[in-house]
């Protein structure tokens, strides 16, 4: 890959990760909810599970889609629900200290989410068709995954280390409850999104 192709990656990787979407907005909740250290596997699932995603779309599933449109309509479907179930969860969810209390989203989720995830999709289908020459497209596709593991992971942490400097500010139990009905109606609002 060339090295100003690579500077371009390096752009777009940093612009998509740090702009909101559904990750960003879980690991904001999660940062406020349950802090850093917590939300740690949940950051780490974000961050393999796309890698994971971008390998798949490069091996060809992007191809698959583009011939079987149902399965776009599938994924939207599959992934507004999805966003609709963790939004309910992040609503609901315990004050920190509570019984019950837990990271708000495992690693292994975080990681499945990506497949459902409609901004990981445009992202990692952007990544493949603009940024992969044919002539190395594996030794590009591999530098890609490994670009964005790098220089994604500490655009998400803004979010996640955001949450966690709301943390101190959303110590009354109202307030925190109106944060995270607040965003869970944002997640919400991203499903209306997805499926226009």
């Amino acid at each position: 890959m060339p090295l100003d192709l690579w500077f371009a990656l390096v752009a777009y990787v940093m612009v998509t990760s740090v702009t909101p979407g559904p990750n960003n907005t879980m690991l904001l909740a999660s940062g406020v909810n349950h802090g850093v250290r917590r939300s740690w596997p949940h950051l780490i699932g974000v961050n393999l599970g796309f890698g994971g995603l971008l390998l798949g779309v490069g091996l060809g599933l992007g191809a698959v889609f583009t011939q079987l449109p149902m399965l776009h309509t599938v994924l939207k479907i599959g992934g507004a629900a999805y966003l609709l179930w963790l939004a309910w969860r992040i609503a609901h969810a315990p004050p920190p200290g509570a019984v019950g209390d837990r990271p708000r989203v495992t690693f292994v989720e975080a990681a499945a989410f990506q497949w459902l995830n409609p901004k990981a999709w445009i992202m990692a289908l952007g990544a493949v068709s603009t940024y992969l020459p044919p002539e190395s497209f594996w030794t590009a596709l591999g530098i890609a995954i490994a670009t964005f593991c790098v220089f994604g992971l500490p655009c998400s942490f803004v979010w996640l280390a955001a949450g966690s400097a709301l943390r101190r500010a959303l110590t009354d139990r109202r307030a925190l409850r109106v944060f995270n009905i607040a965003m869970a109606l944002a997640l919400v609002a991203s499903v209306g999104i997805v499926l226009l």
